[in-house]
């Protein structure tokens, strides 16, 4: 641990400010909530915030300072005239009982009871990597389902869909920029390398007045800084995949880098086959980031982060399908006294796809585009300790390019190219926090959101309107570029309170409304690479929502023991879904593919969670039920759409058999995924068609469970630098088959793979359902390391 001391003037007589940053010895990363006080005074101390720092009153000299932090031996440092003045440098080491301490408390946040937060979950990155995983690659999003509220899509998938809303309406971002496709490999892996993270905030419930633009969650994601002190590194070899991460200093203690780096090898192996066919296949991804800090002055912190993650698929040379994530932030924070700070924060990402057809006769290539650039500031005012106010805006410029797509010569396909969309918006926000009592504490906030279509662009006139079947185009309109089309704003309130009804018991409420101006037109649940993303325009309006919450919170033994439960209810208006048999991929005229109405979702979720003792880790169970309500679509009557899943259970168990054994054991169940299976078939040109019942989604996919096992061993340390671990895993440890995609045909004499040219005689045929298991039972070993 390190404490950089920095008062601008000690004098005996007077009394002064001692300023400070707590940080690790051994990882050099700043430690947030470290216990900070003179040894006479323990109980009038503070706590080290999210940049490690503290202040302290500092009066006669000499005294004794007292720093003590979980998982360190406490530290007592003589505070006197000489070593006030400058900048003190103290290390802390980790003791054995200090190791033990980390699994005992380590993952203690903020107490429950005291925060006016309702549904936020701050998740360590050393819980994320205990859970076991698949192929042995740890990964954020897949841990994050593991907690009430939060559903998955189903097998093989990282979308969070979080108390109804859908995949699109989650707010991922990383170091402040969004990531609108946050996955790898179709979604079995998420981009974010933990081993180059800092934290994991998520917010579903209470989101605050300075985050906006979705409406179900936030999931803000922050890399970590590198430490000041000496080079060092983590990484991991595993069955698909190899990753590594360091960071040091940059060119002094006042700067600082990482770097990572992860890319799978599969294709690798697909080269030493002697089948041509096999051999000239290619199937990878990789992800490159990196962030460097600079503290150019005590009160001043400058970060550049950046990431970029490709995905490639080519079989052959018939097809080819690629994408990408490029996402750049920047960001300067000052400190103008101990109660005044500012952050700035300008951000660009950008999201692409290319899919090609290499053949002669229907070769093309099709690519798409989306992009996002922010600036964002942060005025933080702290008036008293029993009061907060933050204010600040938040201006973006969105870029759409749905379809580009070329034709090779000769070919018998027609090239498209669909029409861009521009949008601009403005938003500004102001929230304050206030203890008005040790037993009441309110936050309120509001924020204002303008929005603005803009061109280049073009506007297509109905003369029945887009929705109706008949409505047919009578003109079109133009936009220069700039020109607004649409103007939306919307204002969104948000307040809380939290009531302590005895120490170790509060009473929690909160209502938000929040706006959305940006959906995705989708045929599947799943958040594919290819979603058809669109800007609220003239036709497709923004979503609005209004979420109200209640819950109780409560410690046990100490707060060893958490326990939460929340219930909630929201409403939608405008949400879009697309109509039956839509195309919503190619088309130039999405408003003509897709209904607009209302929904609602409600539900209740219980976090049971245990913090101390050799077995650590929590139980989740969530009830929730989303509908929709959209004229046009399932005969205007209300309907689930396919993430409606009422029932979800989790459970994460963490095990310390020694400081080198450790087992950990995750259990999942949901009910089935919502679908609409055919209730018959139809001849077109004698090919059998499937008939769907114009109610949608009244079937369900059978019921989702899985049991996965991990154990980790530590190789022996040595006293060196380089530590090493083993960990083993099985995914589905009981095999279950959960369906992964499915498919409807015929089957023939109970045959689903009856031979339509054999001369067989058809005794009966009826529609089926052939469904794609994957990962029954997978087991994975992979290799982690530290120097």
């Amino acid at each position: 641990m390190t404490i950089l001391v920095s008062p601008t003037q000690v004098n005996a007589q007077r009394i002064n400010t001692l300023k400070g940053v707590v940080t690790d010895q051994e990882s050099g990363e700043k430690l947030i909530g470290a216990s900070v006080y003179w040894e006479s005074s323990e109980n009038k101390g503070v706590i080290s915030d999210e940049d490690g720092s503290f202040e302290l009153p500092l009066s006669i000299l000499p005294k004794t300072l007292v720093v003590s932090f979980i998982g360190f031996k406490r530290k007592e440092i003589r505070i006197t005239k000489e070593n006030a003045i400058g900048t003190l440098s103290v290390r802390l080491e980790a003791s054995a009982e200090g190791l033990a301490e980390v699994v005992v408390e380590g993952n203690h946040e903020e107490d429950i009871t005291q925060s006016v937060d309702m549904g936020r979950n701050i998740v360590p990155i050393e819980t994320l990597k205990s859970i076991p995983s698949l192929f042995g690659e740890v990964d954020v999003l897949r841990g994050l389902q593991l907690l009430p509220g939060i559903q998955t899509a189903g097998e093989g998938t990282t979308g969070l869909f979080v108390r109804g809303g859908s995949s699109d309406q989650n707010l991922i971002q990383l170091d402040g920029a969004p990531v609108y496709n946050p996955s790898h490999f179709f979604g079995f892996f998420s981009v974010f390398n933990p081993d180059a993270l800092d934290e994991v905030d998520l917010y579903k419930g209470n989101i605050p007045a300075t985050y906006g633009g979705r409406l179900s969650s936030v999931v803000d994601i922050s890399m970590k800084e590198g430490r000041t002190d000496r080079i060092h590194g983590v990484g991991g070899i595993g069955n698909i995949s190899s990753k590594i991460t360091v960071d040091g200093p940059l060119f002094s203690e006042k700067s600082s880098f990482v770097v990572t780096g992860r890319r799978t090898y599969a294709d690798l192996f697909l080269k030493l086959s002697n089948d041509e066919g096999i051999n000239s296949n290619r199937l990878f991804f990789y992800d490159l980031g990196g962030k460097m800090t600079f503290r150019p002055s005590v009160k001043d912190k400058i970060t550049i982060s950046s990431y970029y993650g490709r995905d490639y698929l080519q079989a052959g040379d018939m097809f080819g399908f690629g994408w990408k994530n490029w996402i750049n932030a920047a960001q300067w924070s000052k400190t103008f006294n101990k109660k005044t700070f500012l952050d700035v924060n300008g951000y660009y990402s950008q999201y692409d796809y290319l899919i090609e057809i290499m053949d002669e006769d229907n070769g093309f290539s099709w690519s798409s585009l989306i992009s996002e650039g922010g600036l964002r500031w942060l005025f933080t005012l702290i008036p008293s300790d029993k009061a907060v106010i933050e204010a600040g805006a938040h201006s973006r410029y969105y870029h759409f390019s749905p379809v580009d797509m070329s034709t090779s010569p000769g070919s018998q396909v027609s090239p498209i190219t669909t029409n861009s969309g521009n949008g601009l918006q403005q938003d500004f926000f102001v929230s304050g926090e206030l203890d008005i009592s040790p037993r009441l504490k309110l936050e309120g906030g509001l924020r204002w959101s303008l929005y603005a279509q803009i061109g280049n662009g073009a506007k297509y006139i109905y003369d029945n309107g887009p929705k109706s079947e008949s409505g047919e185009i009578t003109d079109t309109v133009y936009y220069d570029k700039l020109r607004p089309m649409k103007f939306y704003q919307g204002k969104e309130p948000r307040i809380a309170l939290r009531f302590k009804i005895s120490d170790n018991l509060s009473f929690k409420s909160a209502y938000n409304r929040n706006f959305q101006y940006l959906q995705v037109a989708s045929n599947s649940s799943a958040g594919l690479p290819i979603d058809r993303w669109a800007l609220a325009s003239e036709y497709i309006h923004p979503i609005k929502s209004d979420q109200y919450s209640a819950g109780l919170y409560q410690t046990l033994s100490g707060g060893d023991w958490e326990l939460s439960m929340e219930g909630y209810y929201k409403e939608y208006d405008r949400i879009i879904d697309v109509k039956q048999g839509a195309d919503v991929l190619f088309t130039d005229h999405l408003e003509t593919e897709v209904l607009d109405g209302r929904g609602w979702s409600y539900g209740g979720e219980l976090l049971l969670k245990k913090n101390a003792g050799k077995t650590t880790g929590w139980l989740g169970y969530t009830y929730s039920r989303t509908f929709r309500k959209i004229a046009g679509i399932s005969e205007g009557k209300a309907y689930n759409p396919r993430y409606d899943r009422p029932h979800d259970v989790s459970l994460v168990l963490q095990h310390e058999f020694s400081e080198r054994l450790t087992a950990n054991m995750t259990f999942v169940y949901s009910t089935g995924q919502a679908v609409s299976f055919p209730v018959g078939t139809y001849a077109i040109d004698n090919q059998q068609m499937p008939l769907y019942s114009p109610l949608r989604n009244e079937d369900r996919f059978p019921d989702y469970h899985r049991m996965d096992l991990a154990v980790t061993w530590k190789n022996k340390d040595k006293g060196k630098r380089w530590k090493g671990s083993w960990n083993f895993s099985i995914y589905n440890v009981y095999g279950r088959k959960n369906p992964y995609s499915y498919q409807f045909k015929d089957i023939v004499n109970n045959d689903v793979h009856y031979d339509s040219s054999s001369d067989g005689m058809v005794y009966s045929r009826r529609p089926g359902v052939v469904m794609t298991y994957l990962f029954t039972f997978l087991p994975s070993v992979s290799y982690n390391f530290e120097f």
